[in-house]
């Protein structure tokens, strides 16, 4: 991205970068308009603390300022470390527990300062398991690492298989490319619950069911081991488990899968063949797949099929999930793990996750059990006192709103948030900090969707007294006393580290060994060492797994005493549980567009673009029609966690028995809560993810 700014130091346009490959100088419709969110007179600009007697609850757009009063830097810092000195030393350190995510994603901006910080605190640890964890877990145990088909390689594809990937929508400079394989033959399909931007325009919109992608994984490798339309020369040198995998697709018939899927089982016959028969395949799959109970396992199933068909053989075949696992930053010297042994403890702080923060605020260390599946077996001991809050807003993202806003809501609970704008979050904080945007610090930035490494130069002074993760915990740590010299690093001084810079000036990380600073500096973005036109990142041997294969069948979840092949269960929240004898409909609470999560959601322009479907459920016409509800009725929708008020849009394009709403910010809802007061904390079956897409509701005229 290219920055222009004025004399007086202000930026007055942003723009793609026509050096970049992959951006090929243009930006998506939420960065093309980023200055409205730099500039926006709704910016937070200084420090703040809450006002006595003020309460922890929702405010009112625009009113946010009146339970609150501006202070300086060094009083917000006095007081903060004074107040989280005094509750370590209360109740231990652990009871103070960091809350953050990608809302900086910057190696600098997402972990490094902050995690020095709260390793040499103490502090509880966060399992950052929102996004990724289940569906990057799934993908390493098949392939040891989480790289895939190089993204220019998928203007060479003969077929796309868009699986829970919504890429004219959020994965945009990928379209493009869909769009040159089609002008040269190439076919489409989407297969998504929901008819997306991308399955608008597809060949072929496959609706499953919510949570039913392993099945229909299985049921494809059913029909392709039974008409001999696998690869056997490619299975039989790269991979591992075939025998196993073959016994259990074979309980995965067409028309069994087709009862789970929605689909006919000619569907199901014809996916399969159409898939195996066309060399340069390519499966563009998206973390939405893994958002449900069994998500672990269907990452697995549909990542499989390349293998089966030895479509990694060939430009534009394979499958793509992330290419983030070809950054190999030197994250020991960045994030400084070790600084946990000087901590009061004197070892590593237990560990929280992130998935279950209404569970930790309201239950840890008051004597009641986990349940409804939460599992988090290192989260036992102290409550937690006090929760600082960055590069996130778990006040509207988080499942089970509700009870995270219980939690928030303490009295005793001590809150720190580092943001840019009021949000749900920060109407419960006791003091908030004003945060940098990308275009105000430096930072060195990796990726998921390509595979350059990019120097993110500050292009202007940070408005009013913003200021950086780094420059704030490193502010932090000092004035609690800390005395290593690591928490008085620069950004250049930390970029070097997370690049491991040597002697002779170059990166010693795997795959960056030709890179220097003074390079990065020069030319913004260099492409890791593996990069290169042609590359076939699994056409031949070994695969960094333990076993050197790519594995269809897992020792290590075997010896874990896990299923060590994919399989398919129903999600206890699906129309096959018990719930949905109460509950009936299946809930996805979707991402918005035009949003990023909750990001941007509180820009007048990107909401005018949302307008149409902003708070609306669209229902199947027969699921309304059943419960006398009309286009434009105002319904209830509830389940036994919450229930907010929407208006009913009738959409014949959802499947029956599901219903659909999109997240938004709780403060600037009717009700005051969004979809994740639907959302429950149960777990995913492996990571620890969330399962927003595992949700049962019934709905009702209001």
């Amino acid at each position: 991205m290219l920055v222009t700014v004025n004399d007086e130091g202000r930026a007055v346009k942003v723009q793609g970068d026509p050096s970049h490959p992959i951006t090929q100088g243009f930006l998506c419709g939420k960065v093309a308009r980023y200055l409205d969110r730099v500039y926006s007179p709704e910016r937070i600009l200084y420090p703040l603390r809450r006002k006595p007697g003020a309460a922890k609850a929702p405010l009112q757009r625009g009113r946010e300022q009146e339970a609150f009063v501006r202070i300086s830097w060094d009083e917000a810092l006095d007081e903060i470390t004074a107040r989280l000195q005094q509750i370590s030393d209360a109740h231990g350190p652990e009871s103070i527990l960091p809350y953050s995510y990608a809302g900086t994603i910057g190696v600098l901006g997402y972990g490094s300062m902050d995690r020095r910080f709260f390793h040499r605190l103490g502090a509880s640890q966060l399992d950052r398991t929102i996004c990724s964890e289940a569906g990057g877990q799934a993908w390493n145990l098949v392939y040891g690492k989480k790289i895939g088909m190089p993204t220019e390689d998928f203007r060479l594809a003969r077929l796309i298989v868009a699986w829970g990937a919504n890429i004219h929508g959020n994965n945009v400079h990928v379209w493009p490319m869909v769009e040159q394989a089609r002008r040269n033959g190439a076919r489409l399909i989407v297969i998504d619950p929901y008819r997306t931007r991308t399955a608008a325009q597809a060949d072929w919109h496959i609706a499953i069911r919510p949570g039913t992608d392993a099945a229909l994984a299985l049921g494809m490798m059913h029909v392709i081991l039974n008409e001999g339309l696998e690869d056997r020369a490619y299975i039989e040198q790269m991979t591992g488990g075939i025998d196993r995998l073959a016994e259990r697709a074979r309980e995965y018939t067409p028309e069994r899968v087709a009862g789970w899927t929605g689909m006919t089982a000619a569907e199901v016959e014809r996916l399969a063949r159409e898939y195996a028969t066309t060399h340069s395949a390519a499966i563009r799959l998206n973390y939405g797949v893994q958002r449900c109970e069994t998500g672990g396992a269907a990452v697995r199933a549909i990542i499989m099929l390349p293998a089966l068909t030895g479509a990694w053989k060939y430009r534009g075949g394979g499958a793509q999930l992330s290419t983030s696992g070809g950054f190999s930053w030197n994250e020991q010297a960045t994030r400084r793990p070790d600084l946990a042994l000087s901590s009061p403890l004197g070892r590593p702080a237990r560990v929280v996750n992130m998935s279950t923060l209404g569970h930790a605020l309201t239950e840890l260390g008051r004597g009641r059990e986990q349940g409804s599946g939460i599992r988090d077996q290192n989260a036992e001991g102290a409550a937690v006192h006090a929760l600082f809050v960055y590069n996130s807003n778990p006040g509207a993202v988080a499942p089970n709103h509700n009870a995270v806003r219980r939690g928030l809501a303490r009295p005793d609970l001590f809150t720190v948030v580092h943001d840019l704008f009021f949000t749900d979050t920060t109407d419960y904080a006791d003091y908030i900090l004003p945060a940098t945007t990308f275009l105000e610090h430096t930072d060195v930035q990796g990726a998921y969707g390509h595979s350059f490494v990019q120097l993110s130069q500050q292009a202007i002074e940070p408005l009013g007294e913003a200021r950086s993760n780094v420059w704030l915990f490193g502010q932090l740590a000092q004035r609690l006393g800390f005395t290593e010299a690591c928490f008085r690093d620069t950004p250049q001084q930390i970029i070097r580290q997370a690049l491991a810079i040597g002697p002779d000036g170059h990166s010693a990380n795997p795959g960056m060994e030709h890179i220097t600073y003074e390079d990065l500096e020069e030319k913004g973005h260099i492409p890791l060492a593996f990069h290169r036109d042609g590359l076939l990142p699994f056409a031949s041997g070994p695969v960094p797994t333990l076993s050197g294969k790519i594995e269809f069948y897992s020792e290590a979840l075997a010896a874990a005493g896990h299923d060590g092949l994919p399989g398919f269960a129903p999600p206890a929240e699906s129309r096959w549980g018990e719930a949905a004898q109460q509950y009936p409909l299946e809930f996805l609470g979707r991402k918005v567009d035009n949003y990023m999560n909750s990001t941007f959601a509180n820009l007048d322009f990107h909401r005018k673009m949302e307008a149409r479907t902003s708070q609306r459920l669209e229902m199947h016409p027969g699921d309304a029609a059943a419960r006398n509800i009309a286009d434009g009725d105002r319904v209830r929708v509830w389940n036994g966690r919450g229930a907010l008020h929407l208006t009913a849009m009738l959409n014949p394009n959802m499947p029956a028995g599901v219903v659909s709403a999109r997240l938004d910010w709780a403060k600037l809802h009717a009700d005051g809560v969004n979809v994740n007061a639907l959302t429950s904390e149960r777990l995913t079956d492996m990571g620890g993810g969330p399962t927003f897409y595992s949700t049962l509701v019934e709905v009702a005229g209001a």
